[in-house]
């Protein structure tokens, strides 16, 4: 077998696979030898009913090998395909996603001949369809890569685009690249309702639904798969409203003007092909603002985009077209993106323009012909701006949000790793059980082996409880009811218990800790005065103009929208800026200032520009980043970069303000002149100082999060120290901070003062970092990022920083992926699109809708908003739900089957009664939220409290709910071997009110409220741990201590008379003592286990629970002491001998006081700790040591 490395973000690596025949399918050609000697060799010898058990047994096997085949793709290929060498031999292949992107998947591999056209061959491309992206067999590079889309040119090569020349380029291109569209085929309910029935857990239930269906138990057997088709269909029908919300994010089918064949046609958005040259502007059809249909680079025009689909920012952009751009210079998406019409965007307003010298130049040097020429710059159509497209489809901006959301993770269900490693721990007790019964029965040669398999198959299915996943959903179900009354909602609800576990929590800067609203402090007009001057009469008259105007402020509507600190600089100087781009004092009838050509900010330049006319005389003003600006000064200040320092490390935002005086000249050399030539030769004229305030509420919300034992990390695209004064002050950073900066060739640790240096070796970075973050808080930039990833320093580095600034959406993924990588649970807190990749690698993603303050804590009846922005009505307070006092049909030893009907009963009552509470919410792509597990309509980080404390209280109830199922099991597996065998029964009556008592408890165990403080001590994150082993071992001992020697004491006073095991069930002193035992053990089980303070309300504060433990105990001591005699006679009890009464209540009690102390002992002595992730680090670093070196 070939295995190709890809190494890319999405695929690890590819393994190429042949189908087999189906006859030689290892799941069909083994059967059929089998199914062949049974039919041969065993009907003719064995009995009728032995040979149908050999049948019903290999029949089972099958279909447990034909299941498994859907459970693991590495199965399915085993057994239904063959590896092979040859890449021309296989027909499928197996991929295999890169780290925390998803599961393999088995996809088939295509061989196409291209379609006729200026390059094609008679080479066959081999590609393959993985997760909407296309990857292509490379020869030259000998592995698959992936579909090329024409990004990376020249500017020259895009200023020369015409567009598909011919019928046969566009053929080519349709099927190079396919149509522009979001092809996601709606999944049906009978679709996902098979899904969902294949899952291990409900076949296991359906299973058992069978075994007592031969065992004659039809109403139990009927009723309950009712139960579980109707729990799983309303499961579904969640999935299905998430998946049809998606359906509704489509390609715009607007209708553009196209340049084809050389002429301008009209074509649908969904027609477009990457190449294609098309005129694009606002619509002018009743105002609706217009999506862009696919990623598009500007040739000519400029527009201004709202791009809150895509980055969570509201302000809108100016896009600018590439006329000016050296035409040998390459196109990079990141750093041009001012030059990019993103797909989905809207745009808001289009200024055609009229042929720009620089282009008639570039277009003049490439040869083009004047037809070609003219043809290309005549006035478009419609007047729209002039673009190429770039990318379509699933590969735009859009499309890789659309993937994210869809595909980068794999999704969190019930059925966890966890759950059947529990049950696979049950199982070991259940064989030795199953082993006994067989042993025994093999030794009567009367009994019926139909009767015996039987008898075994029960004891192994009533050890692994069939409720479990139901238990799990109560809980769950529960804390997701109160997150939506506090304005939370999940789409994955069973990440819930994952915020229990969570140790360290990421943060978002502005927008999440900080306010989106910038506050203008003042300009510190001179480097010899370092004091913010805040009076506009008092600063300089060129300062103030280049603040009035160097600015990409725009009116849409009559109404001017921008950056807000740009917004709150005009404000705080007291001018306006009017729609025909002047700017004039508000107060005075000063001379105003006149825009005549803008230069965008560009991220990877860190400044902007603007050419100005000021009456007769032209200016450049510029503004920046204070580090560039400082390299384009003629005459540099002398305290220069001590003045923005000082104002950097208290948390401002500081932005140099320069200017140069420009020769006469016309306004249209003005509007040609070169971006170097504006931006060099300034004089400095002084810092604008801004202020991002902190929320309110960040700093006490971060420190109760730090004092409940959490790390905490800050994850911003601002400065590293405005962020580190911002960290400071919300209790993220405690120590003397370090600021790893470059040095010339290499990089050092560098104090925010600058008073500290410390070198920083690559080869020793694992001991060094380590080292150093004990003593101090560190802080890296994202230019250190490409250093840490060439050197293989990520994972010596990343775990230990406490700040990351200056960081791309691509990095705070990276961030998340090694913070897992090193065994960490993390929780990460956003607000914007552009934190969709963290968000969605996160175990525990919170997207902030930033809509409404959080409400009053406590309060039930609180109104919550829906996501769309509709105000949900106010949920009364549900009481709390009675125990169903129904009659249980006969079940003489079945008890899982007892408690099922009753169980399923309230969880659906529970799920249709706060439908409305439970639901996804129907939310809309581009506030993060779809991407997020968690959305909360808040405007602060007040909802992480809410989500981890709601997760602790989860997974305190879940490993509680394990201990309880698992030490019920034990008991039913002791009860159905030996008693049974003994000829123990239980009567219906019995069974009855076990039952209600039972699933009395486990309802309101699961409404145990968590406290309203988060404590320091962590829960068990894991149900395998020495202390729930040893809790579990320890009340079972003294469980079954107090059943054995209560039994063998009532078995003193039974007549001689021999009791048949499958006899019916007849009063006896025998079964009224081990009824009576039964029910102190269970009332026991869920007294000693419920784990109340520090996480949830005690038993003490639960009443529904105190009250019916307490009904529970006083109805043991009723029967226990024959009080009322009608009762026990209802029960079908029969009275006990003389002092047995008291002697079983001494013995239960001193079984609770022994199971209570051995309890309290274990959780002092095996407290919850934070995950030991320094040593999983070590070894996550020394493997991916070993395998680049392999």
């Amino acid at each position: 077998m070939v295995r190709f490395h890809v190494g890319g973000k999405v695929v690890e690596a590819v393994d190429l696979m042949k189908r087999r025949h189906t006859a030689w399918r290892l799941d069909v050609l083994p059967f059929v030898f089998l199914y062949s000697i049974w039919l041969f060799l065993a009907v003719p010898s064995l009995e009728f009913t032995d040979a149908l058990i050999i049948l019903g047994g290999l029949a089972g096997f099958h279909i447990l090998v034909l299941l498994f085949t859907a459970w693991s793709v590495d199965f399915k290929c085993f057994v239904r395909f063959s590896k092979v060498s040859e890449i021309r031999s296989a027909d499928a292949c197996k991929v295999i996603p890169a780290k925390f992107s998803g599961a393999k998947e088995i996809v088939p591999l295509h061989f196409q001949k291209p379609v006729v056209g200026p390059s094609s061959s008679n080479v066959d491309e081999i590609y393959f369809d993985f997760r909407k992206q296309r990857f292509i067999f490379s020869d030259q590079k000998e592995t698959f890569c992936k579909l090329p889309y024409p990004t990376k040119e020249s500017f020259g090569y895009y200023l020369k685009s015409t567009g598909h020349g011919t019928d046969a380029k566009v053929a080519a291109a349709v099927d190079k690249w396919g149509r522009n569209v979001f092809e996601y085929p709606q999944p049906t309910f009978q679709k996902l309702m098979k899904e969902q029935c294949m899952e291990p857990f409900f076949v296991f239930q359906v299973f058992c639904v069978g075994l007592w269906c031969l065992d004659e138990y039809w109403y139990y057997s009927l009723f309950t798969l009712f139960m579980l088709f109707l729990f799983e269909s309303t499961m579904v029908k969640s999935r299905l409203k998430t998946l049809t919300e998606l359906r509704r994010v489509r390609v715009d089918g607007q209708t553009l003007m196209v340049y084809r064949c050389g002429k301008w046609v009209k074509l649908s958005g969904t027609d477009l092909l990457p190449g294609d040259v098309i005129s694009i502007g606002r619509s002018n059809q009743n105002g609706d603002d217009k999506s862009v249909p696919a990623d598009m680079l500007l040739l000519a025009g400029s527009a201004i985009v709202n791009e809150a689909i895509l980055t969570g920012e509201s302000t809108p952009q100016w896009k600018t077209s590439i006329a000016g751009r050296g035409t040998e210079e390459r196109l990079s998406i990141r750093r041009d993106k001012n030059h990019i019409l993103f797909g989905g965007t809207k745009m808001l307003q289009h200024t055609q323009d009229k042929v720009h010298p620089t282009m008639l130049f570039a277009f003049c040097c490439s040869a083009l012909l004047t037809s070609e020429l003219q043809s290309f710059h005549l006035k478009t159509p419609d007047g729209g701006c002039v673009a190429v497209v770039l990318r379509t489809g699933f590969e735009t901006s859009q499309g890789k949000l659309m993937r994210t959301i869809l595909f980068s993770t794999e999704r969190v269900t019930a059925n966890s790793r966890e759950s059947g490693l529990f049950i696979l721990f049950l199982v070991f007790f259940a064989i030795i059980a199953a082993g006994y019964v067989l042993k025994k029965g093999l030794e009567d040669p009367t009994r019926s082996k139909y009767k015996l398999i039987l008898s075994c198959s029960l004891i192994i299915t009533s050890v692994i409880p069939p409720e479990l996943p139901m238990e799990l959903s109560i809980a769950v179900n529960t804390s997701l009811i109160a997150l939506a009354r506090r304005g939370i909602f999940c789409t994955e609800p069973f990440r819930i218990p994952f915020a229990g576990k969570v140790d360290i929590c990421c943060f978002d800067k502005t927008g999440t800790l900080t306010s989106d609203d910038m506050e203008f402090c003042g300009v510190v007009a001179s480097t010899s005065n370092p004091d913010l001057e805040s009076d506009v009469t008092k600063l300089p008259r060129r300062t103030v103009e280049v603040l009035s105007a160097c600015h990409s402020l725009v009116f849409v509507d009559n109404k001017l929208v921008g950056d807000p600190l740009e917004k709150a600089a005009l404000k705080g100087i007291d001018w306006i800026y009017t729609s025909d781009e002047k700017a004039m004092p508000k107060k005075s009838n000063g001379t105003g200032v006149q825009i005549v050509h803008r230069y965008q900010f560009a991220s990877h330049l860190k400044r902007m520009a603007v050419v100005v006319r000021i009456q007769e005389e032209f200016f450049a003003f510029v503004k920046g980043a204070p580090e560039t600006i400082q390299d384009r000064l003629i005459n540099l200040p002398s305290q220069y970069v001590e003045t923005y320092k000082k104002y950097t490390r208290q948390g401002s935002r500081v932005l140099a303000l320069a200017y140069k005086p420009l020769p006469e000249m016309a306004v249209s050399e003005a509007r040609s002149l070169d971006r170097d030539v504006v931006e060099s030769g300034l004089t400095f004229t002084g810092f604008a100082v801004f202020n991002c305030p902190i929320r309110p509420d960040s700093a006490s919300v971060l420190n109760e999060l730090k004092d409940s034992s959490h790390d905490l990390a800050m994850i911003t695209g601002d400065q590293a120290l405005t962020a580190c004064h911002v960290a400071s002050q919300v209790h993220i950073i405690s120590k003397p901070a370090l600021i790893l900066a470059p040095n010339g060739e290499s990089f050092k640790w560098v104090s925010p003062d600058e008073t500290d240096t410390i070198s920083f070796s690559c080869a020793h970075s694992d001991t060094e970092v380590e080292a150093l973050s004990d003593s101090h808080d560190l802080c890296i930039g994202g230019d250190c990022f490409e250093m840490l990833q060439r050197t293989g320093s990520v994972l010596q580095v990343i775990p230990y920083v406490k700040v990351f600034a200056r960081v791309a959406p691509e990095q705070k993924e990276l961030i998340l992926t090694t913070l897992k990588t090193v065994g960490r649970m993390t929780l990460m807190c956003g607000d914007g699109t552009n934190d969709v990749g963290a968000l969605k690698q996160a175990h525990v993603g919170i997207a902030l809708l930033n809509a409404m303050p959080p409400p009053q804590t406590g309060d039930a009846t609180s109104q919550s908003s829906s996501v769309d922005g509709k105000t949900a009505k106010p949920k009364k307070p549900r009481p709390s739900t009675e125990s169903s006092n129904q009659p249980v049909p006969s079940n003489r030893h079945l008890s899982p089957a007892e408690k099922q009907r009753l169980k399923l009963k309230k969880v659906l009552d529970e799920m249709n009664e706060e439908s409305d509470g439970r639901s996804a919410p129907v939310v809309k792509l581009g506030d993060a939220s779809m991407a997020s597990p968690f959305t909360a309509k808040h405007a602060s980080v007040s909802p992480t409290l809410d989500i981890i404390r709601q997760g602790r209280s989860t997974l305190v109830t879940t490993l509680q709910m394990f201990k309880i199922l698992g030490l019920n099991c034990l008991a039913t597996a002791y009860v159905l071997s030996v008693m049974y065998l003994d000829g123990v029964k239980l009567g219906d009556m019995q069974a009855t009110i076990s039952g209600i008592f039972t699933a009395a408890f486990f309802l309101f165990i699961s409404h145990a409220r968590p406290l309203q403080t988060l404590s320091s001590a962590r829960p068990h994150p894991n149900i395998f741990c020495a202390y729930v082993f040893l809790s579990l071992l320890g009340q079972f001992a003294m469980h079954l201590i107090f059943l054995i020697s209560a039994v063998n004491e009532a078995a003193k006073h039974m007549p001689e008379e021999c009791i048949e095991p499958d006899s019916e069930f007849h009063p006896n002193i025998v079964n009224t003592v081990s009824y009576m035992v039964n029910l102190m053990i269970q009332v026991a089980t869920f007294a000693v286990n419920y784990m109340g303070r520090p996480f949830n309300q005690s038993i003490s504060e639960n009443r529904p629970f105190r009250y019916a433990l307490f009904a529970a105990m006083a109805f043991f001591v009723v029967i226990t002491s024959d009080l009322f005699r009608d009762l026990n006679d209802w029960l079908k009890l029969v009275p006990l001998p003389e002092g047995m009464g008291k002697k079983l209540l001494l013995w239960a009690a001193m079984m609770f006081l022994g199971c209570y102390g051995w309890e309290r002992v274990l959780r002092w002595a095996f407290p919850g700790k934070m995950p030991a992730w320094r040593q999983r680090q070590k070894q996550a670093w020394v493997a991916a040591r070993e395998k680049k070196i392999t």
